[in-house]
C-alpha cells in the first residue's frame, strides 16, 4: 500500500518508526510547519519533520489542509493515511482521498476522553485504566468505528509524559497491526458503544493548583499537567511551578497552601491541602531552573523567612 503518515509531536515518532519497521511504503508525511522553539526562539522543526528528513520520506508541511494541499496528497495515489497527533483537523473532502480514508492512532478508551488531550484528562479524572485506539477518521470529532484497542494500567505515580510515553510504543504497534489487516480485507470497524466525555486541549490555567482542594486531587492535576502545560502555583505574586509530589499523610495541622520547611541534611518541603500535607519533590521558582525541593528549601532557611512562606 502506499501509506501517507500524519503527525507532529515527538508521541508520533514512535508509529513511523513502526511502519518503516513493518515494510509499509511511507511515500510521505505530513506534519505542521517548523516552529519557533525556546527562549531563543529558534525555528525548529517537528519531531516527525525531523525523523522524516533522516529516513529520507517527503514531508508535507501545513498547519492546516487546505485546497493546495489536498491536491498534493491526490497526486500521491495514496491507498491509506495512518495519522497520529498530527494537531489539525482533516476536512471531509480531504477524508476521501486515500483509497480506504484515514486511520487515527487515539490514545483513550473511546469514547470516552474524545478530543486533543486524553491522557492528561484520563489521569486527571482518577481512571484506573486507559488504552488506545485505532479508528476510521470522520466528521465527527474522534467518533468513527474502532478497528484495534489496547489497555494500560495507570499507575498512581504516572505523569501523563510518561504515560503517554508507554502508550506511543504499545499503540504504534496497534496501528502497524490495523494497517494490516485493512490491506488484507480482514479488519472491520466496530461502532463505538456508551457515553461519550470531551478532553479539551490544556491551557496553562489548567496547571494552577487549588490547595484547598484534597492531596488527592492536587497529586492528580499535578501528574496530569506535567510535563505540559506544566503544574503551577503563586509565590508572592509569581509563577511558582511545581514538579510531582508524594503525600504526607501524618501532616494535617498546615492550613491549604501553608508551606513548613523541616530542616535538616535534605530539608522536606511539606505543604497544606484540603485534606493532609503533601511532601514536594522538584520546583522551580520564578527565574530559576527545575530544581530538588530540599535545595530551594536551603535557600529558604538561610534567609530566616519561613514563616512567611504561603502558596497561593
Amino acid at each position: 500500500m502506499r501509506v501517507l503518515f500524519a503527525g507532529t509531536p515527538q508521541v508520533a515518532v514512535a508509529s513511523l518508526d513502526q511502519l518503516i519497521a513493518d515494510g509499509f511504503n511511507v511515500v510521505a508525511v505530513l506534519t505542521r510547519e517548523d516552529a519557533l522553539v525556546g527562549r531563543k526562539r529558534v525555528l525548529t522543526p517537528s519531531p516527525v519533520a525531523a525523523r522524516a528528513a533522516e529516513l529520507g520520506i517527503e514531508i508535507i508541511h501545513a498547519n492546516r489542509i487546505d485546497e493546495a494541499t489536498e491536491a498534493k496528497l491526490e497526486s500521491l495515489e495514496l491507498d491509506i493515511a495512518a495519522i497520529v497527533a498530527y494537531g489539525g483537523l482533516v476536512p471531509e473532502k480531504a477524508l476521501t482521498i486515500p483509497r480506504l480514508g484515514w486511520i487515527n492512532l487515539h490514545f483513550s478508551l473511546l469514547p470516552i476522553w474524545r478530543g486533543a488531550a486524553p491522557v492528561q484528562h484520563s489521569i486527571m479524572a482518577g481512571d484506573d485504566i486507559t488504552g488506545a485506539v485505532t479508528f476510521q477518521l470522520e466528521k465527527g470529532l474522534d467518533t468513527g468505528p474502532v478497528f484495534g484497542t489496547l489497555t494500560e494500567t495507570i499507575n498512581p505515580a504516572d505523569t501523563s509524559g510518561e504515560l503517554l510515553g508507554r502508550l506511543a510504543i504499545s499503540g504504534s504497534v496497534l496501528l502497524s497491526q490495523t494497517l494490516s489487516g485493512l490491506e488484507a480485507g480482514k479488519l472491520a470497524g466496530v461502532l463505538q458503544q456508551g457515553e461519550s466525555t470531551y478532553a479539551h486541549k490544556l491551557t496553562l490555567v489548567d496547571g494552577k493548583v487549588n490547595w484547598s482542594h484534597p492531596a488527592l486531587v492536587i497529586r492528580r492535576r499535578i501528574n496530569g499537567t506535567t510535563p505540559d502545560p506544566g503544574a503551577w502555583t503563586e509565590l508572592d505574586g509569581q509563577r511558582f511551578k511545581l514538579g510531582t509530589l508524594k503525600p504526607a499523610t501524618e501532616v494535617t495541622d498546615l492550613e491549604p497552601g501553608q508551606v513548613r520547611i523541616e530542616p535538616g541534611k535534605q530539608p522536606r518541603v511539606l505543604v497544606g491541602t484540603g485534606s493532609h500535607g503533601v511532601e514536594l519533590g522538584l520546583v522551580q521558582p520564578p527565574g530559576k531552573k527545575m530544581m530538588n525541593a530540599a535545595d530551594w528549601a536551603r535557600g529558604i532557611l538561610a534567609s530566616g523567612n519561613t514563616d512567611e512562606v504561603k502558596f497561593a
